[in-house]
């Protein structure tokens, strides 16, 4: 009776799952996988990836800078919430969760307003008699974008990880002559691990296949990967080599997501 009434309620999302992933990737990988013309099964939209080989690493280099510069902002802040008491705890961490309220493309063009050459920054430092800076259609940009959007993917496994370390364990390593910073090394650290993989995979997954915020905030000479899949859907007609560059980039994000699985699949990220 139990198994027939889990059978029952797994169903829904059985079919969502069949519907709205399995089928789709189905689509993604016949399109990746046939010649546009003639509909024939051919290697030949992979082969064609060669060429986008340098946007592909470009991509991967921004979203791993855009992850380390998360990590090193996320982990103090992460920290110091899960340090303060139950009532801040909650403040904080709406705080760090309510920009994630505002639409995604809105808080990019917040970014564009403030960055752009007769944006609110550069109007300030002429106000001031500064020279004014070319801040925006650059890499750095891009990046600060991308650290913008994705730090609250950062704070929340870390501090979902950080408030679950024992208390104990601190006070014993302390009891036998270490250092806050020996304590921190050798004890929170390590255990923080987990937390550390979730939220730069929650990083990187969603910044290597990013591209509204490189078209807004990066120049010419700042193409990303996810940039190339939308220009062949949209202006190059040629969705089987888009369809093939997603079925590249989809798979980076399963060997990411199985890292993340491996060794932090412990850890509950609550929102």
């Amino acid at each position: 009776m139990k198994k027939n009434n889990s059978v029952l309620l797994s169903t829904p999302y059985i079919l969502w799952m069949i519907v709205f992933t399995l089928i789709p990737l189905g689509v993604v990988g016949y399109y990746a996988l046939t010649d546009p013309a003639t509909g024939e099964f051919t290697w030949g939209n992979l082969m064609n990836l060669k060429m986008y080989l340098p946007v592909l690493w470009q991509s991967i280099l921004y979203s791993l800078v855009s992850a380390c510069i998360c990590l090193l902002l996320g982990y103090p802040v992460a920290y110091y919430i899960a340090h303060t008491g139950p009532v801040a705890q909650k403040l904080l961490y709406m705080l760090v969760m309510l920009p994630m309220c505002m639409s995604f493309l809105l808080r990019t063009l917040a970014w564009v307003g403030l960055l752009q050459d007769t944006g609110i920054i550069n109007n300030l430092l002429s106000a001031l008699g500064l020279p004014r800076l070319q801040m925006i259609r650059t890499p750095g940009a891009v990046i600060l974008g991308m650290v913008y959007n994705y730090l609250p993917y950062m704070i929340l496994p870390l501090y979902s990880t950080i408030v679950k370390i024992d208390g104990r364990l601190i006070e014993a390593a302390e009891d036998l002559g270490c250092n806050s910073v020996q304590v921190f090394s050798k004890v929170i650290l390590p255990l923080s691990v987990p937390g550390i993989l979730s939220g730069m995979t929650m990083v990187f997954v969603p910044a290597v296949s990013t591209f509204y915020i490189s078209q807004k905030l990066g120049g010419t000479d700042t193409v990303l990967i996810g940039d190339v899949i939308e220009r062949q859907f949209k202006q190059g007609n040629n969705p089987n080599l888009g369809a093939a560059l997603s079925l590249v980039l989809m798979l980076l994000v399963f060997v990411c997501t199985g890292i993340m699985n491996r060794f932090g699949g412990d850890e509950e990220v609550i929102v």
